[in-house]
């Protein structure tokens, strides 16, 4: 645990050099290198910018903006490297950006169950969003259904972590560095949420029909 709260300091640190140099388009900055893998924990990242909303030294709805900037630029390089340059670039030069050969193996298996979907909740799963666009490129994805999963996905993502910063203000290291390595078991679990959900409105949906 101190090893991973020394680290979001170093983020923070990182971050504060950035917003200081460039304002909010370190934020974008950021995002981009850390999407198409560059080592930076996103998640942390952006609960840290909603925790300076919190702190008033931000404000919302450009930090917003220009997170979901740098994440739609992020993912979007990532597929066009994916589309340009293939599968040999992503083997070659994929241990300079922290993608490994078992990262990308398990990344081609979750396509194969989640399909495009997968660019969606990918963003949630750390090590997996950093591929799932170069992929998406070396599998020939038109850009129209690639933006359609990538970019609710980004949105989604950069709402939800700088939102999390700021309601939860001061405890944003903590449950940042938390967020970050268990993110796979909180979508899991939004996952079976959503599926609980559409159960529970099909059968309402049902049950008002034979009423009828």
């Amino acid at each position: 645990m101190l090893m991973l709260i020394l680290g979001c300091v170093d983020i923070m640190q990182h971050l504060n050099h950035l917003i200081e140099h460039y304002g909010y388009f370190g934020i974008i900055i950021s995002l981009v290198g850390g999407i198409i893998g560059l080592p930076i924990p996103d998640e942390v990242l952006l609960t840290y910018v909603g925790y300076n909303v919190f702190d008033s030294k931000m404000s919302y709805l450009p930090s917003l903006l220009c997170a979901m900037v740098g994440a739609c630029g992020g993912i979007s390089l990532s597929y066009i490297l994916g589309v340009k340059l293939g599968l040999p670039f992503l083997i070659k030069l994929g241990p300079k950006l922290h993608i490994t050969e078992e990262r990308v193996n398990r990344t081609r298996k979750l396509f194969m169950k989640f399909g495009p979907f997968l660019l969606f909740i990918g963003f949630f799963i750390p090590g997996v969003r950093h591929i799932t666009a170069y992929l998406a490129g070396i599998n020939g994805y038109s850009f129209r259904r690639f933006a359609l999963f990538a970019y609710s996905g980004a949105v989604t993502w950069c709402f939800t972590f700088i939102t999390l910063g700021r309601v939860l203000g001061g405890n944003w290291m903590i449950v940042g560095t938390y967020l970050s390595k268990y993110s796979m078991y909180f979508i899991f679990i939004f996952l079976i949420g959503c599926l609980i959900f559409y159960t529970h409105w099909r059968k309402k949906r049902l049950l008002g029909m034979l009423e009828e």
